[in-house]
């Protein structure tokens, strides 16, 4: 398997299944007959990041992940998602911009440096096969669990083929 192939289809996948899942909790909100905006508070744990961080950390590790794995810098964008509308169309935006890439940008970048920058202390640093193995792969799946964890706990009848994507 190639480095292309192991970043832009993985992503856009768990993505696009993030976006199912966003779905079939506004299904689940109308159905109940409540506000879906109480989603948008949910979280664990007193201490933890509620859910749109969840969905703007997925976005920005996919699109930081292409951008460090091809050489380019990683573009900013605004975390000002409000509303469910709001964090799809920034996961649609996040697998536009992951359309974007050509194999030919990734593939080879399994020895090149990459450095992630933290909030405090020295930047991580990683050649590119390691940065998408132990890295950049697991903080999206982390992320994405921690999403449908949330749902789960909210009540949202998701389920294992909901997770694992059955396209």
């Amino acid at each position: 398997m190639d480095m292309f192939t192991a970043t832009v289809p993985v992503f856009d996948r768990m993505l696009g299944s993030m976006q199912t899942w966003i779905g079939i909790a506004r299904d689940h909100a109308k159905a109940k007959g409540f506000d879906e905006s109480v989603y948008l508070t949910l979280r664990l744990a007193p201490d933890m990041l509620p859910l749109p961080r969840q969905i703007q950390i997925a976005s920005d590790g996919a699109k930081g992940a292409v951008c460090r794995l091809s050489g380019q810098d990683v573009p900013s964008w605004a975390d000002t998602e409000a509303t469910l509308d709001d964090l799809l169309a920034r996961l649609q935006k996040t697998r536009d911009f992951l359309k974007g890439f050509q194999p030919e940008q990734i593939n080879g970048s399994e020895q090149r440096e990459v450095s992630v920058p933290r909030r405090q202390g020295d930047p991580l640093k990683f050649n590119g096969e390691d940065f998408l193995r132990f890295f950049a792969t697991p903080n999206l799946y982390f992320h994405a669990t921690t999403l449908y964890a949330l749902l789960r706990h909210a009540g949202v009848p998701l389920g294992k083929m909901d997770f694992l994507g059955s396209r």
